[in-house]
């Protein structure tokens, strides 16, 4: 599954043909490094990324590639019993739940609210709910635009084996707005996640990234991590843990 506003021409790391290069990862189950193509279960590249050129956004380069850091913690705690395999069930409108996103570097504590895509959020609280996001890396980083993460393979190629419906977008992009990652192709959301760093965005000119909470505590953390610009960045921040509260 591939979600993502696309990124300058120059900054995209498609390689020719839309192929992305093998990388090495860590395997969540047995601790051993192998290639991410052996092991990818969704094989649609993902990638968030909005350039500076409507051009860009027009044609859909969405795909987003990278290794992840062997430094990055195995993701222990998912379960494949418990987390979902289909599209979860929807947060009803005038739901909400806070999830909090620890990291080495501070907490991310997110407003999930059922009013703005129902689809999209009730998705987002059954993956954190289950540990799926337990882990994993903020795998892709372009400055003064988006963090992204939520890949289990941490390149950008991969997803929780399902994906969602797509959904109308009803409110802005604004600094703060956490929203699905997606491709150019319908219905391509699936566990992959952004979070905007700046009212001047451009994410307006697409509309097709749904839109399910907001950054209410912890934008600092978000600022740290942006700091690390990359996709993959050098050192990729780790989702410690990702819990899910109801107000």
């Amino acid at each position: 599954m591939s979600q993502r506003p696309v990124p300058p021409k120059r900054n995209r790391p498609e390689s020719s043909g839309g192929m992305r290069p093998k990388t090495t990862r860590v395997d969540a189950r047995t601790g051993k490094r192998g290639s991410s193509a052996q092991s990818n279960r969704q094989t649609v590249p993902i990638l968030l990324g909005l350039g500076a050129i409507a051009i860009a956004v027009v044609a859909g380069a969405y795909v987003l590639s990278g290794s992840l850091s062997a430094t990055a913690t195995p993701v222990a705690s998912r379960s494949a019993t418990s987390c979902p395999t289909t599209q979860p069930a929807a947060l009803a409108a005038g739901q909400t739940r806070t999830v909090t996103i620890a990291t080495p570097k501070g907490n991310i504590v997110i407003k999930v609210e059922g009013t703005l895509s129902p689809i999209a959020a009730g998705n987002f609280v059954a993956l954190a709910s289950c540990g799926f996001y337990n882990g994993l890396t903020f795998h892709r980083v372009v400055a003064g635009f988006v963090i992204q993460g939520g890949d289990p393979n941490g390149d950008g190629s991969g997803g929780p084996g399902y994906t969602i419906k797509d959904e109308p977008v009803t409110t802005p992009y604004k600094r703060g707005t956490v929203a699905m990652a997606r491709s150019s192709q319908p219905n391509s959301q699936g566990s992959q996640f952004f979070i905007v760093l700046s009212d001047t965005n451009q994410l307006a000119a697409t509309n097709t990234y749904a839109i399910f909470g907001s950054v209410v505590t912890g934008m600092g953390t978000v600022d740290a991590i942006a700091a690390g610009v990359g996709a993959p960045p050098p050192n990729p921040v780790v989702m410690t843990s990702v819990t899910v509260a109801t107000p």
